[in-house]
């Protein structure tokens, strides 16, 4: 039998490229592939990549000189070493990674790299293979399954895609295309993946897509079905104890996703809406098509349905044309909603996109200033609603050991991190916390009642 071949994926960015590099390791086990930590040890390496935040291609470039070091060194030991480039960056930039980084064996786009086989061999006979067209068969019917084995190494948490793409063309986003038009998978399809999931110990399904809610499956009664009827399926697979989604656009949130909300114990409220500005001016122009008073209705008919709801979101600063008077309706929505979490960035221009042609820039010194008032603010809403948890005591569904010896650490419904001193085989449970205590982000507390009869999972609490 021939030994194994080492592989290492190097992931950068959103949920869905951790998705699609666990996706990649199932593509290639069949081929003798086995993970390995150490890219230098690596008979192949993958830079699954992302190229929504500023410099990404440039990182990427900084990798790639440091693999080509590692790639000689191989050969020098007679070891042949293939290192491939994947993901939204590698959709970009096709044959200029090559150019630029000749050391480069495949470039593969995110909706080819179940092609990534083919491509290797194809490296192998030709030296190069580059493959970043958009594929006319969906790629999900081709990747190769997951072991048992892989499921539980992964832990009692899995990302599940049931939507690829956007049609939203917003001015400062690469999304549509590096990841093409919205496509949305069958659902017997995705149930079965969460059943075969569930089945192998994953009780927390976090359903992924560039814009989740638009979601719209051709369902087994032969008609669409939205995301609000697709949890409502799959709530009810046994095992599945609790479902999230992300990410949402507000434009996309209908009756029956706030019905789900209302009436399905298993999905959490705790939804990811990003609203990326407040000025009803800059939303227009960057064509999210929605003001600002449409994403405040959304967050009413959201906590209608559950009064317990919280909500993360995405900010822009700096975004070209924006005025100090635009920035302060950011900040005004902000202190209305109240959020219990928020990414923000400062605005950076994508190649391609039509904001990267708009010249009414901001300068860095007030893109700096805005951006520290507004992580301010977001700062000071997120340690009060973790702060009003203190004395409390929550539900927390138990993930995995912690770095201080005879922790564990779990979630909360709201994706707080939770840790107890309890015995391993608590993990995969959800049980009552009493929270005692925040250090930054995360509570300390202790189980609030004895340990429930539910079985352990063994593959976890060995440390797998």
């Amino acid at each position: 039998m021939k030994p194994p071949r080492k592989l290492h994926i190097k992931s950068y960015g959103c949920q869905m490229n951790v998705y699609d590099a666990q996706r990649m390791v199932d593509t290639l086990a069949p081929e003798g592939f086995v993970e390995t930590a150490n890219a230098e040890d690596a008979d192949l390496v993958i830079l699954n990549t992302c190229h929504i935040r500023e410099k990404a291609s440039e990182k990427v470039y900084s990798e790639l000189g440091r693999l080509r070091v590692a790639k000689e060194e191989a050969a020098r030991e007679g070891r042949a070493m293939q290192i491939a480039v994947a993901g939204c960056v590698a959709q970009a930039e096709g044959e200029e990674i090559v150019r630029r980084a000749p050391t480069v064996d495949v470039v593969v786009g995110p909706q080819s790299y179940h092609h990534l086989p083919e491509l290797l061999k194809r490296a192998g006979h030709e030296g190069r293979a580059i493959e970043t067209e958009f594929p006319a068969a969906d790629k999900f019917g081709f990747l190769a399954q997951p072991k048992p084995d892989a499921i539980r190494a992964r832990g009692i948490s899995a990302f599940v895609t049931v939507q690829e793409g956007c049609d939203k063309f917003c001015t400062f986003c690469v999304v549509p295309y590096t990841r093409g038009a919205e496509v949305s998978r069958p659902v017997a399809k995705i149930v079965d993946d969460v059943k075969r999931l569930a089945d192998n110990g994953v009780r927390e399904l976090t359903l992924i897509g560039q814009n989740v809610n638009a979601y719209h499956g051709d369902g087994p009664d032969g008609k669409s079905w939205g995301l609000g009827q697709l949890l409502e399926r799959l709530a009810e697979i046994p095992g599945v104890a609790r479902l999230r989604y992300s990410t949402s656009h507000p434009r996309d949130v209908d009756d029956s996703l706030i019905a789900a909300h209302r009436d399905l114990a298993a999905l959490m409220p705790f939804v990811h809406l990003p609203v990326q500005s407040g000025s009803d001016r800059i939303l227009a122009a960057m064509n999210r098509k929605h003001t600002a008073d449409d994403y405040r209705r959304v967050i009413d008919r959201f906590r209608s349905a559950r009064q317990d709801i919280a909500f993360s979101s995405d900010f822009i600063v700096g975004f070209p044309g924006e005025s100090e008077q635009d920035f302060l309706a950011t900040l005004a929505l902000v202190t209305q909603i109240g959020y219990a979490a928020a990414y923000s960035f400062k605005y950076s221009a994508r190649p391609g996109t039509p904001a990267a042609d708009m010249q009414e820039t901001v300068s860095p010194v007030e893109m700096d200033q805005r951006l520290e008032r507004l992580q301010e603010l977001i700062d000071s809403q997120q340690s009060a609603f973790n702060k009003a948890a203190i004395g409390s005591t929550v539900d927390v569904l138990f993930e995995r050991p912690a770095r201080r010896e005879g922790q564990i650490v779990g979630r909360t419904a709201f994706l707080q991190p939770a840790h107890v001193m309890a015995s391993p085989d608590i993990i995969g449970q959800i049980l009552p916390v009493r929270i005692d205590s925040l250090e930054r982000y995360s509570f300390l507390g202790e189980l609030a009642t004895p340990r429930t009869h539910e079985p352990a999972l063994s593959f976890i609490a060995t440390g797998a």
